[in-house]
């Protein structure tokens, strides 16, 4: 006689595993519709309508397009790039620079990868300079980032080829040697070519303070193997009628096919000057160009010059038309900038104190004109800020909370 409680039970189950099957193919189902970008449409045309939202926008409307925008084949949004100083370290020794990243998105700070060694020795702060901090001078060219001069701890140049950073691939990579290693130079970029002028090297050298010289990015990249070997190499071209320009470290400011600089930071008596680089010329900087010089300056896309009056909080852009310099915006935080970088609409500007970045929205059409700011992560000082498309890897990403023990390891490491 059949056991009929058994078979029950079977049966009890039986239906329990169908139920539990259903249930997780409707989750299942349910993920995948979640995941969906859009509902209905292939992923892959979702994401083409998708690119011209901007990354602030659909970072907030649900997780599987916050993810999207971190896809590496999503048009990377920009960041801020920094150079940060540990405060703290002692003055007589390099100092540990910290290549890093500021995620507009997520808004943490993030570090790069190492560079590749020999380890990097800059010197950035000595009690012979009670008052200034020795420069670390980069530029940004065909979006990546290059540094191009600094002192190490016996004052001599402390880079004999540049030193270059790719957002897109994570990598480190060393340029061509420099003819002759200099620091307190003028740097600067146009185009997809990177110029270094003037500058000193172990000594004051009347020719190095009197030379230019070019690095074509791309050019380099995109030739034959061999032709690649022969250009593998900074081109000379015209020199300066003097070496006025090798007093500090100076910002060439790429603008309109020109490279324009000033040899003197601030309000003080300076001089300008500017190169003409499709006609291999040097040439005057216009009267009222130079007269409203009066801070750190950058250019957007090349096309506008916006610069900061240190002194009175300003930020203004020249107008090449009438030669006059137009106030954007006036603002406290603007005293005493340090440093600026422009992109995409939007001006950052280092303040006095190297403790925080303001960031101005000049595309907008409203006014008045939208400022904010960003802090960096304690116990650091900014050297340097650029702005480049975000970081593509995802090994180095730390949350600042990290920085301090980072730090830390470092400097006892480097005390055995």
């Amino acid at each position: 006689m059949p056991d009929f409680r058994t078979a029950g039970a079977t049966a009890k189950r039986l239906k329990r595993h169908r139920h539990t099957a259903e249930m997780e193919d409707r989750d299942d189902n349910h993920q995948i519709n979640k995941e969906c970008l859009i509902p209905g449409i292939p992923d892959h045309i979702a994401q083409l309508c998708l690119s011209p939202v901007r990354p602030s926008v659909l970072s907030s409307v649900c997780r599987s397009w916050r993810r999207l925008i971190y896809a590496p084949s999503f048009p990377p949004f920009l960041s801020v790039y920094a150079l940060l100083l540990p405060i703290g370290t002692h003055p007589h020794q390099s100092d540990v620079l910290q290549f890093t990243s500021f995620d507009p998105i997520s808004r943490k700070w993030n570090f790069l990868p190492p560079p590749p060694p020999p380890p990097l020795r800059f010197l950035v702060r000595h009690p012979s300079f009670i008052s200034r901090k020795l420069s670390v001078q980069s530029v940004t060219v065909s979006g990546k980032l290059v540094v191009v001069a600094a002192t190490n701890d016996q004052f001599l140049p402390a880079l004999s080829r540049p030193l270059v950073f790719d957002p897109l691939s994570m990598e480190w990579s060393f340029g061509p040697q420099f003819s002759a290693p200099r620091r307190w130079c003028a740097a600067g970029a146009i185009r997809d070519t990177v110029y270094v002028a003037s500058g000193v090297g172990a000594h004051y050298n009347n020719d190095v303070s009197r030379s230019l010289e070019k690095w074509n990015l791309i050019e380099n990249e995109s030739r034959s193997p061999e032709l690649h070997r022969r250009r593998w190499s900074w081109e000379r071209i015209r020199e300066l009628k003097d070496g006025k320009f090798s007093r500090e470290a100076i910002d060439a400011v790429g603008w309109r096919g020109k490279l324009c600089m000033v040899n003197v930071k601030g309000d003080a008596a300076k001089e300008g000057i500017i190169y003409n680089v499709d006609s291999d010329l040097w040439e005057e900087m216009p009267e009222g160009m130079l007269a409203g010089w009066r801070g750190p300056a950058a250019a957007m896309a090349e096309e506008t010059i916006y610069m900061v009056d240190e002194s009175k909080g300003s930020l203004k852009k020249y107008d090449h038309v009438t030669d006059t310099w137009e106030v954007v915006v006036d603002s406290e935080v603007l005293k005493g900038a340090q440093n600026v970088a422009a992109a995409a609409g939007k001006v950052c500007v280092v303040s006095g104190d190297c403790a925080t970045i303001a960031v101005v929205d000049v595309a907008a059409a409203a006014a008045p004109v939208r400022l904010w700011v960003v802090e960096v992560p304690d116990e650091f000082q900014i050297v340097a800020i650029h702005i480049l498309p975000r970081l593509c890897g995802g090994d180095f990403h730390f949350p600042s909370r990290i920085f301090g023990e980072k730090i830390k390891k470092e400097r006892r490491e480097r005390r055995k």
